[in-house]
């Protein structure tokens, strides 16, 4: 056994401690206060052991993906691999919701007194609903919104009041659509591998994207269809800073971070991911104006629509502490919303998550070979005395980003991308203002951190886990999402 691997098992030892600690620290807490507010600490979920009409397709798809799964990601043609991607990841978060049934696993979820289609009626008139909207955000408000909607700027509920109105209506299509659309989150999310790192290490994610543990939650959980939206706004800055199309890329990406933020308060926190993907693109400067355009769209929009964005997030924050956010200890959940991370991600990320953390240590190393002290910068003249004097071109080239840096490897490159997502996750750790309920509210964050899974060796032995982490998890416990 190598060493690099024995350090793996201990990372993967070291969490599944973590979340054993979370899961009796948390019973006990709720068992003599009651204040967690979840049934199966860490998650939001109940104990309740069943099969269901997915598990033979889920046991299939798992065997499939662990069996080939590696070896068709290496051999596919690009374009094909991302159609394989995408209809594979659709077929696991399919079969691992169906295990539930399809009215609790997909026509009900979405349809529950918490959720956004309860008040589709009260937007027939969609401008003026949105002019009230945070009149209605507080519990003692009148006609107070449900937890959802309130806790959620109204792109979200939008979303689906529009499917309603082209007869999509109703908890099963709504179901299908965040299904459909969430599992493009790893499509995304490839995508952007390829294009910041390289092809060969986009290709070593593919199966664990698509095999992924937040599949239990992608379905059915509107979470999902964010996850999607912010990951293809990732995709598509990477796709600009690499000079695929800046224009037209650079201001899709704008677009598609402005409706994040309208989607999820949190998700602004994928700023940090933007700046990252920023850092390492060698032609960020030439895409900005069109991102910053793109940017402006969906805020003008809700704003002239009469929508105050930070108006109705100053009133959920009082809403979240009028509610269970004010009772839900944080020294409970600062730390026990990592267990549940870990269980959304899994073993093999846990492992990949230590490796891009080794790779990261070398970063010190690569930028002292940037710019050793006792040799001149590239671009230094000489003036008539024989002294040293930089250039213009000579500052720039200091300033590049790190996909420019000599000797900079496409493993270093894809760990600044994975540490800026873990980064974002802990300032939303941090924040207080997500307090439970992580392993559906990060999963926007989590898509990015199983791309660290394309550090690892022996990929069936880890994709093995990642399958029946996921599957122990839908069989035993009823999840609330």
């Amino acid at each position: 056994m190598t060493r690099d691997l024995l350090r793996d098992l201990y990372a993967t030892v070291a969490a599944a401690l973590l979340v054993v600690t979370a899961a009796l620290v948390g019973t006990a807490i709720e068992r003599e206060h009651g204040t967690l507010h979840v049934g199966w600490p860490p998650l939001y979920a109940n104990w309740g052991p069943h099969v269901g009409p997915g598990t033979p397709a889920a046991l299939v798809v798992a065997v499939g993906v662990v069996a080939y799964g590696p070896r068709v990601a290496a051999r596919l043609p690009w374009r094909a691999l991302l159609g394989a991607a995408w209809g594979t990841a659709m077929a696991w978060t399919w079969s691992l919701a169906l295990i539930d049934g399809w009215q609790r696993g997909v026509a009900v979820r979405l349809t529950t007194k918490y959720e956004y289609l309860q008040v589709i009626d009260r937007f027939h008139d969609i401008p003026a609903t949105l002019r009230d909207f945070t009149g209605h955000i507080l519990i003692h408000s009148p006609d107070h919104w449900p937890a959802h909607v309130a806790g959620h700027p109204p792109a979200a509920t939008v979303t689906f009041v529009l499917l309603d109105r082209v007869g999509l209506g109703g908890g099963g299509w709504a179901g299908a659509f965040c299904i459909t659309v969430g599992a493009s989150a790893c499509v995304a999310v490839l995508i952007a591998v390829r294009a910041l790192a390289d092809e060969a290490l986009a290709r070593r994610a593919a199966p664990f994207l698509v095999l992924a543990p937040a599949a239990v939650w992608m379905g059915t959980s509107a979470d999902g269809y964010f996850a999607a939206v912010a990951a293809w706004t990732i995709a598509c800055l990477a796709l600009a800073v690499t000079g695929h199309r800046p224009r037209l890329t650079g201001f899709a990406s704008g677009l598609l971070f402005g409706l994040t933020c309208y989607l999820s308060y949190g998700l602004t926190l994928f700023a940090v991911i933007a700046g990252a993907v920023l850092l390492l693109g060698p032609r960020r400067t030439r895409l900005l104006p069109y991102a910053l355009a793109g940017v402006a769209v969906v805020p003008v929009v809700f704003t002239l629509a009469g929508f105050n964005w930070w108006e109705a997030y100053r009133l959920l924050v009082e809403r979240y502490y009028e509610g269970a956010g004010g009772i839900r200890p944080y020294g409970y959940w600062v730390w026990a919303n990592l267990a549940c991370t870990v269980l959304i991600v899994g073993p093999a990320t846990v492992a990949g998550l230590r490796r891009t953390g080794a790779a990261l240590s070398q970063l010190p190393t690569r930028l002292k070979a940037r710019s050793p002290r006792d040799a001149p910068l590239p671009g230094r003249t000489r003036d008539r005395h024989g002294a040293s004097a930089r250039t213009g071109s000579a500052l720039r080239r200091r300033v590049l980003p790190w996909a420019d840096m000599p000797g900079a490897s496409a493993e270093l490159r894809l760990a600044v991308l994975v540490a800026a997502a873990f980064a974002a996750l802990l300032i939303a750790d941090l924040s207080g203002m997500s307090k439970a309920e992580t392993e559906r509210i990060w999963l926007p964050f989590a898509m990015w951190l199983l791309a660290s899974c394309a550090f690892l060796t022996r990929p069936r032995s880890w994709l093995a886990a990642q399958a029946a982490l996921a599957l122990l998890l839908n069989h035993l416990l009823l999840t609330g999402w």
